[in-house]
């Protein structure tokens, strides 16, 4: 096979799994090509094949099944290896952003021939997309000529009883034949046991044995029953599209001492950019200027406007609120918070779960079984028992539309899509099926400390004046720190400015390596360093002593401060945990679930927030180590999360059950994390779990009613109660009931 490469087409109108399959089927067999993926949610396909695939012919054959088929963007060549193996693992993110549709549309540059592409309308059904009033789709329209056709059916044959056979007989055909002809064109690409096969031979087979009334009503509530999964599966894809459309079409740039309005896809990192306040912020980016409550909540869930200041990141899609603010972008339009998470939900709804690859291999014998089933109970009783042919083939052709597998076959993956989509609608990204599935059955998550438990920056915790007022102490230590960059410097300059508090200029001011800062103001020697240095020049008393002591066994970091060679006071600062961590890991806990901290930080620190926390801890480690425990946890029968934010957690995350990475995160974590959480919330973490939880609740709900009604029709029509309308309405209704039922997993807010 030569060099392959990788085509992705748009595929309007599928509404269900089994739509999918025989997309997948179909061109799975033409030549050339080793892969396909086709995703429901996103109307997208994305074939991995070599030269001599004819793409003309693979739009041709997907048109002929009854889908639009548009060329999404230009071939790519991509890498023999890179082809995914079908349905196998974690559905990793692999940034080959070649196949995604915010790349150049060129469609010239692919050799799928545009009216072949688009003649949908030439095989009898169309699969458009209900994104209008369902009555102005093709398959609105459709069902609505079939039921008007009934409608009049019914009106000649009740003013003209002699014409009824052929009046209902001309309404069964208005719907029947372009059912039909994609049963066939199915048949020809592979999948002979098509729902729409099963609905011909029953049709057909009820007028044979005169129930062509019957037949025509039939046909029209299968016409139905497809509206109303177009309509269900429209609003699974909207959820989705909606995040897209939060971003604004235009940003306002600043460049040359002017402002311009320019489109929001070309801005690039680096850009400086203008906000007002109530615009929608149209990038990823940092605050170089002003301060804001910024809503999140269209992005987050957050209910509360968070408050951002000069070097606060703030998100593509968010809110601004009262204040102007001047952002330096971060990220390109399409790898901006939003578009992340549109290309990682797309990338998921691609990847099946377990429970998902079972029931697809399960519905491969299931339908050709309920085909042999329902020819046995047509022919047995009347060749063994002298039954009424009429009347078996009558419950034969009931039971052949009672089989049909669309609501078995849907159960599984439209829970799976709307819980994917409500997941990212909070910042919860889960990558593939296999995953979410997973997530349910976690019950040990490892933590890492920095920028996972806690903030990941230090802040001033005490300041201790053993001379003078706390205010100076602070005053003068900030004087020291003006201009660095250091971490713990930082903080300081952070106190004084929430304190309200102006730093004056020092002199002279200068860093002795390893020891801390020194510096003259208003005549006064100054010096801000670790007790060992400050004690070299200032011998430290014994209650100072124990008083620094006693912050350093809270697992704080504390610098000294000295005046004129006598130590004045301290100031102890730590990497304090996120304000929602205590109440998290207590909702875990509660759950049943164990929680761990795993951290390279010195013991005595990590110590001191784990009591704090409540959270077992083991520290001094490096990322061999880390992976290492992990691997330990599942030798003892654990199945083991991995949260962390930085590349020394990446070892750790592909090693556990699930890798989960928090926060912005680094390209290396959310390359190897399963599952993200994008905006590090701690309690996201059982958040997913419930997520995970509620998803397999629904997927045993829905194959319950699925199979049940199934099971209960199965019986009323062999004994002779139901017929062929409530079976119709037994397989419509069961499909209906999962979609609706799936659905409700997008109102999860919380």
């Amino acid at each position: 096979m030569g060099e392959m490469r990788q085509t992705r087409f748009d595929v309007s109108g599928m509404d269900c799994a089994s739509c999918a399959t025989k997309i997948d089927t179909a061109v799975r067999r033409l030549p050339g090509v080793s892969d396909v993926a086709v995703s429901v949610t996103t109307q997208a396909m994305t074939v991995h094949h070599d030269e001599t695939t004819d793409l003309s012919a693979l739009a041709r054959k997907v048109s002929g099944l009854g889908y639009r088929t548009a060329p999404a963007n230009r071939t790519t060549p991509v890498p023999v290896a890179s082809a995914p193996a079908r349905c196998g693992g974690h559905a990793h993110s692999d940034h080959d952003h070649g196949d995604h549709a915010h790349h150049d549309h060129d469609h010239d540059a692919n050799p799928a021939n545009p009216s072949a592409a688009s003649s949908a309308g030439l095989h009898g059904h169309d699969h458009r997309p209900t994104s209008g009033p369902w009555w102005a789709s093709d398959k609105g329209r459709l069902t609505l000529l079939c039921g008007g056709a009934l409608v009049v059916a019914y009106v000649v044959g009740h003013l003209f009883p002699p014409l009824a056979a052929n009046a209902f007989l001309i309404a069964l055909l208005v719907g029947l034949v372009p059912i039909g002809r994609r049963a066939i064109m199915a048949a020809l690409a592979g999948t002979p046991f098509s729902i729409e096969m099963l609905m011909t031979i029953a049709a057909i087979g009820a007028v044979i044995i005169d129930a062509g009334e019957e037949a025509a009503a039939v046909v029209f509530l299968f016409l139905v029953g497809e509206l109303l999964e177009g309509v269900a599966a429209s609003r699974a894809r909207r959820s989705i599209q909606a995040l897209s459309d939060l971003v604004p079409k235009t940003a306002f740039i600043e460049a040359g001492g002017a402002t311009r309005e320019v489109p929001a896809e070309t801005l690039v990192p680096g850009n400086i950019i203008r906000i007002r306040p109530g615009d929608r912020i149209p990038a990823d980016g940092d605050i170089v200027s002003g301060e804001s409550a910024i809503d999140e909540a269209p992005v987050t869930g957050e209910s509360v406007p968070v408050r951002k200041a000069v070097n606060d990141a703030v998100f593509a899609g968010t809110v601004n609120g009262e204040g102007v603010l001047q952002v330096t972008v971060t990220a390109a339009a399409a790898d901006n918070t939003i578009a992340r998470v549109v290309r990682l939900v797309e990338e998921a709804q691609e990847a099946k779960a377990p429970t998902e690859r079972f029931i697809d291999r399960f519905s491969r014998y299931y339908t050709p079984g309920v085909v042999v089933v329902a020819a046995l109970v047509a022919i047995l009783p009347p060749l063994l028992a002298g039954g009424s042919w009429s009347e078996w083939v009558y419950k034969g052709l009931a039971i052949l539309l009672i089989g049909c597998p669309c609501a078995l076959v849907i159960s599984t993956p439209a829970a799976i899509a709307a819980s994917l989509s409500a997941g990212a609608r909070r910042g919860l990204l889960v990558k593939g099926g296999a995953v979410l599935e997973k997530l349910g059955t976690i019950d040990t998550v490892a933590f890492d400390k920095t920028g996972t438990l806690t903030e990941g920056r230090p802040v001033v915790t005490d300041i201790l004046a053993f001379t003078g007022e706390e205010s100076d102490i602070l005053r003068l230590s900030a004087a020291l720190d003006a201009g660095s960059s250091h971490p713990l410097a930082l903080a300081i300059l952070a106190r004084a400015a929430s304190d309200g508090i102006a730093p004056p200029t020092a002199e002279g001011a200068s860093a002795l390596g390893g020891k801390g800062v020194t510096g003259t103001v208003d005549g006064r020697r100054l010096f801000l360093g670790s007790p060992r240095a400050a004690g070299a020049i200032a011998p430290l008393s014994a209650g100072q002593a124990s008083a620094i002591q006693a912050l350093n066994d809270d697992g704080k970091t504390v610098s000294v401060f000295v005046i004129d060679a006598q130590v004045a006071g301290a100031i102890a600062m730590r990497d304090e945990p996120r304000k929602d961590a205590r109440p998290a890991l207590a909702a875990l806990k509660a759950a049943g679930i164990r929680t761990v901290m795993l951290t390279g930080d010195n013991r005595r620190v990590a110590e001191a927030v784990g009591r704090d926390l409540g959270i077992a801890v083991r520290a001094e480690l490096m990322p061999a180590d880390k992976q290492t425990i992990v691997r330990e946890l599942k030798a003892q029968g654990a199945t083991v999360a991995k949260v962390g934010d930085g590349i020394n957690d990446a070892p750790a995350l592909a090693a556990a059950d699930i890798g989960i990475a928090i926060g912005g995160g680094t390209d290396v974590a959310l390359e190897t994390a399963d599952a993200a959480i994008l905006h590090g919330r701690i309690a996201d973490v059982a958040a997913l779990i419930d997520l995970s939880k509620r998803c397999m609740a629904n997927i045993r709900q829905n194959i319950a009613v699925a199979l049940g009604l199934k099971a209960v029709f199965l019986v009323t029509t062999v004994v002779g109660i139901t017929g062929l309308w409530p079976a119709i309405l037994a397989d419509t209704g069961a499909t209906v009931l999962v979609t609706i039922n799936a659905l409700r997993l997008l109102r999860i807010r919380a």
